[in-house]
Parts: structure tokens; C-alpha cells; sequence
């Protein structure tokens, strides 16, 4: 992907449009909000569940980013930066109001919620017990799989959203969560055990 020309063009405009918001240029800065605003908002929904917090939390970040943004250094990708200080602005508001809500897949749309569920269920889910395919049909079996990941301790929920529903690769999480790269794998593999168990007995 990265030899892509497509991909190596729009790294370069991210470059320039980063460059220039470091020197106050409030446009430049407006379309890197705007290129990531809807994936940022769509991660904080699924994790805090209120699509108003969400929305305030979105807005909270990018302020926090045009803020900072001159502390940038380029260690890691612009992206994974952003999704770090939302993140933990979400876990921090969240853990304040101990309610950390695991948003339905089917809230962010049908065919995202039918990917995700799939993702999910193809790694939980013994194939001679349940059908992968068939379950990423049923809106009853996707929430069966919601239910059983807000039933996860934090740690194991997070990883699980980053990974298996928003399709980060572990060395993103790993810089997100600003973990070391084999505690997040330990984390999704307890994750995804423990959800295999959950929902193996349901479906027993």
C-alpha cells in the first residue's frame, strides 16, 4: 500500500497541510479535521455510546490537537497521534462517569455493522457451532456479540473496538494506547478467549 503513488500522494498532502497548520494556518488545519472527523467520532461513539458526548468529545480533541500541534515530530503517523489524544479522552471521561457503554455496531450502519460482526465472529466463533456468515446477518446474533463484549473488562474492550471493529494494526493500537506492542496482542488474545467462552455458551 505504501509503494501505492495514490497513498504516497496523499501522505505528501498530509505533510504540507500539517506543516502549515504548525504555522497557524487555520485552513490547513480545517481539512485535516475534516479528513478525520467522522472515523474519530464513529471510534468515540462505539466506546462512550452517547452520541452527544461523542460529538463534544470529537470537538474537545481537535481542539487539543491545533493546541499541541506544534508538538508534533512525525514519530508516528498523523493519524495514530490523533486517535491517542481522543482515545484517552474518551477513556478519561468515561472512567469519571464509570459508564463505559459499548455502542451498537448497528448504530454506525448496516454494512459496517455486518463487516464488524463478521470480523468478530470469525475470530469467536467454532465453525462446526455457528455459521460466520450467518451470523453476521442476524441483527439478534449481533447483539448477542455486543452484549458479550460489554460484559469485557476495559483493557480487553478497547483493544477489541481498535482492532476487530475499526481494523487498526497492532503496532497502531499499541501507539494509540501507548502500551508495548506484545501487551496489546496479550490483551485481543485474552479478549477474544474470554469472548469465545461467552458466547460458545450461549450458542451451546
Amino acid at each position: 500500500m505504501k509503494d501505492n503513488p495514490e497513498y504516497q500522494n496523499q501522505t505528501l498532502e498530509e505533510e504540507v497541510l500539517i506543516k502549515r497548520s504548525q504555522r497557524g494556518d487555520l485552513e490547513a488545519a480545517g481539512l485535516l479535521i475534516v479528513r478525520y472527523q467522522d472515523r474519530l467520532y464513529n471510534t468515540i461513539l462505539k466506546i462512550c455510546s452517547n452520541p452527544e458526548d461523542a460529538a463534544e468529545l470529537t470537538q474537545e480533541t481537535f481542539v487539543k490537537v491545533l493546541e499541541k500541534i506544534t508538538d508534533f515530530r512525525g514519530k508516528s503517523s498523523f493519524y495514530t497521534w490523533l486517535f491517542r489524544i481522543g482515545v484517552n479522552l474518551t477513556l478519561n471521561f468515561c472512567k469519571r462517569r464509570g459508564r463505559l457503554v459499548m455502542q451498537s455496531i448497528d448504530g454506525s450502519g448496516r454494512d459496517e455493522s455486518e463487516r464488524a460482526t463478521a470480523r468478530l465472529s470469525g475470530y469467536l466463533l467454532c465453525r462446526e457451532k455457528a455459521d460466520p456468515v450467518g451470523l453476521a446477518q442476524d441483527k439478534e446474533a449481533r447483539e448477542i456479540v455486543l452484549r458479550a463484549l460489554g460484559r469485557l473488562d476495559e483493557e480487553q474492550r478497547i483493544v477489541l473496538v481498535l482492532r476487530d471493529i475499526e481494523g487498526l494494526s497492532y503496532q497502531e493500537i499499541a501507539e494509540i494506547l501507548d502500551i508495548e506492542l506484545g501487551t496489546v496482542k496479550s490483551r485481543i488474545s485474552r479478549a477474544r478467549a474470554g469472548l469465545r467462552d461467552m458466547l460458545e455458551a450461549v450458542l451451546a
